[in-house]
């Protein structure tokens, strides 16, 4: 478990200035975690349309499908 959190801080560490990063630096970072993954401009893709995503709209939007009251 301990290996998946440091991962996982790792990660965070290195996507954290996503939006000021250029394509090609995006799939650089995600090749580093992702060695064998072969479709890494479709995950570049996807996370700059979920960052475009949250900011356009809050965290309660979101959190209605994972919490009913």
């Amino acid at each position: 478990m301990k290996i998946y959190l440091n991962l996982f801080h790792a990660i965070v560490s290195e996507i954290h200035f996503w939006d000021e990063l250029d394509r090609n630096e995006k799939s650089k970072k995600l090749s580093s975690f992702l060695e064998d993954f072969k479709q890494i401009d479709i995950l570049v893709d996807y996370f700059d349309d979920f960052f475009l995503n949250l900011s356009k709209k809050n965290l309660n939007f979101f959190l209605k499908s994972v919490s009913s009251p």
